[in-house]
């Protein structure tokens, strides 16, 4: 079986993240480490991160990963906002550092009002930088495939491709595969045959070794329409078909997968335990 979890909420501890994953017997886990929709964070302390990875070894909770904040853009023209992103992307590693994680998820950015090669030529400047700032630190920054909205980069395999090879230490990056948001940028995976040829294509442009995680996520929107609206597992437009093929594939079986939907209950029952139970049900023993 695939290594099945979610994106859980910090409140009232990183802890408790954990134990919400081990509640409905998730095998990993993603979180926030400092509320993604500002700049500031919240010193972490040694209590904090004690309890958070005491929890992981309690309840055998493998593969915990962070998300960056939103307001990061390390493709911005702007120096300023750049120079910010590139110092809020430090402390976003350290932080994950601290508390033992794999892998922090970055959208890689957007190039606004300058060009997509001299935004993925900013992004470049950038990560360089941010490793100089974090020599030796096992978490790695995981590139997020995007949907390409307005300006976003990383909705072609093609540019994950170029980051990961002008970066001057691209070993130190992954890249996280979500299914959303490459079905919204083009990529159809509906049809075994549609699944197998996006797959192909993802292992000649990035090689399957650079990917380090996959979200789970359907799609709001159709196929092709640029926009990252995540939608509950079979319950948009890519259906059930896609997760069927990826989680029994078995080049993947290895690879973190974290949902990323909607976290409502329906009649009582919490839908991050619907939709693990649909995605079960879907892998063939």
């Amino acid at each position: 079986m695939p290594l099945l979890g979610a994106h859980q909420s910090i409140a009232g501890g990183y802890y408790k993240a954990v134990d919400i994953a081990a509640q409905f017997e998730m095998d990993c886990v993603q979180i926030f480490t400092k509320n993604n929709n500002q700049w500031r964070a919240k010193p972490l302390t040694d209590k904090d991160v004690s309890l958070f990875r005491d929890r992981l070894e309690a309840t055998g909770i493998t593969h915990p990963c962070s998300h960056m904040s939103y307001l990061i853009n390390l493709a911005s023209p702007k120096d300023e906002l750049w120079d910010k992103s590139i110092d809020s992307v430090v402390v976003e590693l350290e932080r994950a550092e601290a508390l033992g994680l794999e892998g922090a998820v970055m959208h890689p950015g957007s190039f606004v009002t300058s060009s997509e090669q001299e935004g993925l030529d900013r992004i470049v400047a950038a990560i360089d930088r941010i490793h100089q700032q974090t020599e030796d630190f096992a978490t790695q920054i995981w590139l997020e495939t995007t949907a390409g909205q307005g300006s976003n980069l990383g909705f072609r395999f093609e540019q994950l491709a170029y980051l990961l090879a002008q970066v001057q230490e691209g070993q130190r990056l992954g890249i996280c595969v979500d299914t959303c948001h490459i079905f919204a940028a083009g990529y159809p995976l509906i049809e075994k045959s549609e699944y197998a040829a996006t797959m192909a294509e993802l292992d000649e442009v990035i090689g399957y070794d650079r990917i380090r995680a996959f979200h789970l996520n359907d799609s709001k929107c159709e196929f092709g329409s640029r926009k990252d609206r995540h939608e509950n597992i079979g319950r948009g437009f890519l259906g059930l078909e896609p997760f069927r093929h990826l989680l029994n594939d078995p080049t993947f079986q290895d690879r973190p997968m974290y949902l990323e939907t909607p976290k409502e209950e329906e009649e009582g029952v919490p839908l991050d335990r619907i939709n693990m139970d649909t995605l079960r049900k879907l892998y063939r023993k």
